[in-house]
This record gives structure tokens, sequence and C-alpha cells, in this order.
């Protein structure tokens, strides 16, 4: 019979880790004499970053002793004590390839049900003083598991551990971790998870993701799709930049023009997603040279892309192209990419922009067009003004081609004229979009400012919208995922302190930043942050795929070879470096 060995907390406190304060409970002690289990915690315990741990699905902790004597050995120490991988539950049995997820259990006076394996989480090898104990938790199959509470009481060391009811599929912690993080993933096993009402949230979503990306490569005559198209992820066309010639450029607004590239070898152009990006290496000046990113803003023909670009006071590349950049002129240019595009299905679809957010909804417009594609289609685009809308004429004629489009205009500085009844002063709001009519089935697509986005996409949830089926763009670096660390303040993205490196260029394209790269870095997530760019990561060992960047061009090489590769075209910026000169979409 299993035994309770340890009753082990610790309240959350600031740890000094690379430079940084991080708020974190993984700090536990063995306590003795009964402790109160109650729904969210053990008395005395607490969690610092309870967007991953702590809550009512994951209140207890548990890692086993059999596990502390395979760490011993396998790391050569013997300095590890109860408490030290941040378990509540010190525990002789209960191996992590028999417990199933939907046990329970009872121990003391308290019940429990397990809900699913230890979030993989870079804490952990804080606390041992080994960076890469996430991604060996995983490879190892030795994660540990949670517990809800399901049954407050008593609990001490000592107490007996017996099984009351056995999980309903029978999927073990250890499957189940191995089913998220690690390749070669069995459909059926992924349905099985499904299936399991013990389960937590967070992880069922993550399998039904999992799920539909194994369908959506099993069906590639799916609806509005050709057959044979690129999916999300993958890199079509050429590798790195190569040439293209500006065929023209045209002036949309006083602030917003179009450049429509070419090839100069003749042959035909890769047909991008509606909805992905060009990103474009220019020389301005002195400096090395800049790489920026533009959607495209029509359906590609077989010769021909367009961007359209906003001018910024202050954005050097974007005033090179409105004063500098002229028909005929050379430019280096990466494939289409990206994997904010429209998805192939019959669902009703919501295109929400403001301002030059509109470009890769264009894109969008112009496929459904060109198809007639028969879904409901609503239109919503917020401009300042009249003289600011950038293609209003198009996106209008666009719309009459589908038959069952309905659009809407803000201006935020104009009243319309009376013979545009689809026009309104102001700004869509909760009550506007209400009146819409939009289906919670729907699908959204939002770009546009990132106060913009944040406001209508909660909008959006409040009307019944599943966050899953509302899909967000933005030009500038994604807000930055970093658990637990404390006391950032934004800074603008800048060259790393010390003196320049000798290796190959780096570019942080979304940041406008390019530096040459150093050994000093550990990996390229190192060097951004050095740089103060936002960058999102938690396991920081190659397990949780949280960094997972786009890579332009160039070629890296793994320091810590991930358990599961990423996709084509992107990389793991955590636990890899340079071998060659790299763009990266950050």
């Amino acid at each position: 019979m299993a035994t309770l060995l340890s009753v082990n907390v610790g309240v959350p406190k600031d740890v000094s880790w690379q430079g940084r304060t991080v708020h974190t409970g993984a700090w536990k002690s063995p306590v003795r004499g009964p402790r109160m289990v109650r729904r969210l915690n053990v008395d005395g315990d607490g969690q610092g970053d309870l967007a991953g741990h702590g809550g009512d699905i994951r209140a207890v902790l548990v890692y086993q002793s059999q596990s502390y004597q395979y760490w011993q050995k396998h790391l050569g120490r013997d300095d590890l004590t109860h408490g030290m991988f941040g378990e509540n539950f010190t525990v002789d049995g209960l191996p992590d390839d028999e417990v199933c997820i939907g046990d329970r259990y009872r121990i003391g006076e308290a019940e429990f049900e397990v809900t699913q394996p230890r979030v993989t989480c870079y804490r952990v090898g804080m606390r041992l003083g080994e960076p890469t104990m996430a991604s060996l938790l995983v490879a190892h199959h030795r994660p540990g598991f949670y517990l809800r509470v399901l049954t407050e009481g008593h609990v001490q060391a000592g107490d007996a551990i017996t099984l009351i009811r056995r999980g309903p599929r029978e999927l073990s912690v250890a499957d189940t971790d191995a089913l998220l993080y690690l390749p070669d993933r069995d459909p059926a096993t992924l349905r099985k998870a499904l299936t399991i009402p013990a389960l937590s949230p967070g992880w069922q979503q993550s399998f039904r993701e999992l799920t539909a990306a194994q369908q959506s490569t099993q069906e590639p005559g799916r609806s509005g799709e050709r057959a044979g198209t690129q999916q999300a992820g993958e890199v079509p066309g050429w590798p790195g930049f190569k040439t293209m010639r500006v065929a023209r450029i045209v002036s949309e607004t006083p602030d917003v023009s179009s450049v429509y590239l070419e090839g100069i070898d003749g042959t035909p152009l890769p047909e991008a997603r509606p909805g992905q990006y060009l990103s474009l290496r220019l020389t301005v000046g002195d400096s090395a040279p800049a790489v920026r990113i533009y959607s495209l803003s029509s359906a590609p023909t077989a010769t021909t892309y367009r961007i359209s670009v906003k001018h910024e006071p202050h954005g050097a590349v974007s005033s090179y192209i409105h004063a500098a950049l002229h028909s005929d002129d050379l430019v280096d240019v990466a494939s289409p990419r990206g994997t904010f595009v429209l998805e192939g299905d019959t669902r009703p679809i919501v295109l929400l922009s403001a301002g030059i957010g509109v470009t890769p909804l264009l894109a969008m417009l112009h496929r459904l067009a060109d198809a007639r594609d028969p879904r409901p289609v609503w239109w919503i685009h917020t401009a300042h003004d009249r003289a600011h809308h950038a293609f209003a004429a198009e996106t209008h004629a666009l719309l009459a081609q589908l038959p069952n489009a309905r659009e809407y205009v803000y201006y935020t500085s104009e009243a319309p004229h009376p013979d545009e009844p689809y026009i309104t002063e102001g700004r869509p709001t909760v009550p506007s979009l209400a009146a819409m009519g939009i289906p919670t089935d729907a699908v959204a697509y939002l770009c546009g400012p990132n106060a913009f986005m944040d406001d209508l996409g909660r909008i959006l949830r409040e009307h019944g919208l599943s966050p899953e089926r509302i899909h967000t763009e933005q030009f500038s670096a994604l807000p930055a995922i970093n658990p637990g660390v404390t006391g950032t303040t934004a800074i603008r993205p800048h060259q790393p302190p010390g003196p320049p490196g000798s290796g190959p260029l780096i570019t942080f394209a979304r940041s406008g930043i390019t530096t040459p790269w150093s050994p000093a870095h550990a990996s390229l997530l190192d060097l951004a942050e050095a740089c103060d760019i936002p960058t999102r990561w938690s396991c920081r060992t190659g397990v949780c795929h949280t960094c997972i960047t786009p890579l332009v061009t160039g070629d890296i090489t793994y320091t810590t070879p991930p358990l599961e590769l990423p996709e084509p075209g992107t990389i793991l910026v955590c636990c890899s470096q340079p071998t060659s000169e790299v763009v990266l979409d950050l």
C-alpha cells in the first residue's frame, strides 16, 4: 500500500535568478503533525504563479520517493530532500506509469482526484540548480501529478493512501504527459484523453488543438481550400531572401502606400495563404540592413505580391519606403509566412480591423470574393476619417461580390454622408456589435492596435464567441510570457549591453533590432532578453514550445535537443544558437 511520507508547504517568496526576481512557491519544506487540506491548498502553502499552478484543479502536487532515488543516482547527488521538487506530498508508491487521470484516493480524512501531470516549468530547475530539469522530468517519464481535493480534511506523514476508484479510461500520468510533450502521438489515445472528465480544462484544450491539427493534415480537400495547398506553419517558395523588383507604388491615403513586387527570373510566385506576411530586407543609410514584416494586402497573382505600408513619422524603414523607394528598385524578400490565416471551414466569418490592421484581412476578403464564398461575412473596420480610410472603394466592391456580406465602418473623427448608411461615427461598442447579429459559432479575425484587439476580443468573448475561434495578429512584438518574473517594466528594445559580438548578424524583425551574435549568450532567447525584446517562455529547455518562433531565414543548432522538434520554419529560441545569419519573427 502507498504511504504519505511527508507533507511539504512553503509560502511564495521572491528569489533572485539571472538578474531578475521570480515570485515562486517552489521552496517547500516538510512539516510535523497533521495539516488541513482545503479545496485550494494545504494550510500554510501557496503558489506564486496561479496561472500555471494552484487553484482547485491543481491544489496538491505529488512526487514519489522512488523518483527521488532515481534522480539521486542519475544526477549524482545526495542532497535531495523532501519538498525539493516543489511537491506538497512526498509519497512511497503511486508511480507515474501506474497512477491514472481520474484515480481517486483517500489519505487521512481527505479524498482526492488525479487531474493532470505536473506543469513543465523552469522553476523546478531553479530550485534544484539543474537548468534542464524540466526537460529531464518529461524525457524520463517522471513528472509527478496534481490532485484536486474532493473532501477536505487533515492529513499527516505516515497516513496510508487508499485507492477508492480507478480512472475511467486508465490513462496513466506518464502517458498523459508524453501525449502532450513528446512526438508520435497516437490519435486514438488523444481522443481517449478527451473523454476523461477529471482531466484539467487546460490539458483538454491542448489535446483538442492537437487533435484538430492532426485532422487538418489528414483532410487536404477541406471546404474552402484546394487540395495540396499550403497548411499553416509550412514555408512555401524559397529559402532565405531572394531579390524582387518593385513593379509599382500606389498611394492609397496620405500615409499609406502599396508596393507591388514581382520576381526578376520570370518564374511564378508561390501562392500565399490569405493573412500571411512578407519580410523585406532593406539597406537604409549606413546602418546594417533592416528587416521588417508587412502583411500581404491582396490575393497574390502568379507574378505579383502586394504589401501596403503606413508611414510612421519616426520609422526609418517606413520613411525610406515612402520617400526613397521607386519602381524598378530591387529589394530582398523572404517567402510568405505566418499562421494568422483564413481557415477553410463553413462557419460564419467576422473580419475586424482598425487602421493599417486592415491589410491581412483585406487579403482574406480578396480570397472570399474570388471564390464567391457563400458563408456569412461581417466586415467591421475603424478608421480616423474618410481621408485616412485605406482601401474603402476596394473593400466595398469586394463585399458586393459576396452573397451574404455585411459592412460596418466606423470613423472616429468624422460624420458619415447620409448616403453611406454602413458608416458610423465613433467606435464599435458592446451594443453595436450585439445589434449586428453575429452568431456565437462564428470565427473572428482581428488586426489593429493592441488596445483595439484587447477590447474587441473581450467584447466578442462576452458576446459568446469561443476564445479559440478569435484569432489576432499584430505587427509589433508579441506580449511577453515570463511566468513568475516580477518587477519588469516595458523598455524599448535596444542593442545588447557590452562590446558587440563578432558572430553572424541576428535580426529580430518585429522589434527592429539587428545585432551580431556573441557566444557570451547561452541562446537566442538569452540574446533577445539582453535586448529587452518581449519574449515568451516557460520551461527554457525545449519541452513546452512556448518560445516557438518563426525563422525567416538562417540556420541554428540546438544546444539541448528538443524532445519534439517544432514544425518546419520555426525554432525554439530557448535552446538554440545560430550557425549563420538569422532573421527571427520576434
